[in-house]
């Protein structure tokens, strides 16, 4: 009789039915996933994998478990970074707006880590094709990001450069025809280790998903939220709320609409050259700018430079101060 392979026992333990079924211990799930990433599950034992767990919802233990095993995988340069910013979603409603956000925060000293996946849907932009109409590129890898945070205090890395396998299993999603928990936990992969993470999600399901398998990592300040089209940008015209984890603490903050018009503003357009306008100070845009500075301020909250009481403000002089730091003008 044929041996079972030494990846079935975890879809068995995925698969076995409405009575039996459980999801996967955090050290199961870091095993299984290290299996895959080391390529020793096979194709079929991959999708079934990643859909049983997509038809049972991941918990946080198996989002915790599978980050820790993708991040052995990483071959880091020494890095200082405080602020873990990931882009997975694209745009196709909204320019990517939280992009001046990050790099507003770039031009006040913050070391800003950016990751994102790719192409994985058609019709929207993605975070590289808004960076070259900044006329800024990507890292070409973590050693080269390294050198763009150390020389630019920003840099944005691809998972294609980061994790290869990553983006492949990523890449499954028009074949599989649904997502699957990579799309959530390549977020929280945070390979340099910084003590704060924004996460956004489109689901606000997944919002405590998030949440809690920051608790089970141990990261020290994390906020997420249900971002614009699922990026980390706060929609100005609706009230925001976010899940946060402050050294192991679970707290909930509300915040309040910036604008006074509820309806969801479309940009039929989706002209990219209007990033560099709004930068450049060349045109005035209401929606745009509460966009940028709302997302900042509830970065400077998680980062613990500003309270809920001043951090619009704050962030808006950080946003009237941009013409000075080295980026502007890009």
């Amino acid at each position: 009789m044929r041996e079972p392979h030494p990846f079935a026992p975890f879809v068995r333990i995925l698969g076995r039915g409405k009575s039996l079924i459980r999801s996967l211990t955090e050290a199961e799930a870091e095993q299984a996933m290290a299996m895959i990433l080391a390529g020793d599950a096979l194709p079929e034992q991959i999708g079934a994998f990643l859909m049983l767990l997509r038809l049972k919802e991941e918990s946080p233990e198996e989002i915790a478990g599978f980050v820790r095993a993708a991040r052995k995988t990483f071959v880091l340069s020494a890095a200082k970074v405080d602020l873990d910013w990931s882009s997975y979603a694209g745009k196709r409603r909204q320019l990517p707006w939280y992009l001046l956000s990050a790099l507003a925060l770039a031009g006040q000293g913050w070391k800003v880590f950016m990751h994102g996946g790719e192409g994985h849907t058609p019709g929207r932009i993605y975070t590289s094709t808004a960076l070259a109409a900044l006329g800024l590129a990507p890292a070409k890898n973590l050693a080269d990001a390294a050198q763009q945070l150390a020389a630019n205090h920003f840099a944005y890395l691809t998972l294609d450069e980061l994790s290869p396998k990553l983006s492949d299993l990523l890449g499954l999603r028009p074949i599989l025809g649904l997502r699957s928990p990579v799309h959530s936990f390549a977020r929280m992969l945070n390979p340099f280790a910084a003590p704060t993470m924004l996460q956004s999600v489109f689901h606000p399901g997944y919002i405590s998903l998030h949440r809690d398998a920051g608790r089970l990592l141990g990261q020290p300040s994390l906020s997420v939220f249900r971002g614009e089209g699922g990026e980390i940008e706060r929609r100005p015209n609706k009230p925001c709320e976010v899940l946060t984890l402050r050294n192991g603490e679970s707290g909930e903050d509300r915040w309040p609409a910036l604008l006074d018009d509820p309806r969801a503003e479309v940009d039929e357009t989706m002209d990219l050259s209007r990033l560099g306008a709004l930068w450049r100070g060349e045109i005035v845009d209401i929606y745009a700018e509460a966009a940028v500075t709302g997302t900042l301020a509830i970065a400077l909250h998680a980062l613990g430079a500003a309270n809920m009481g001043n951090a619009q403000a704050k962030a808006e002089d950080l946003w009237r101060a941009r013409v000075r730091n080295r980026l502007a003008g890009r």
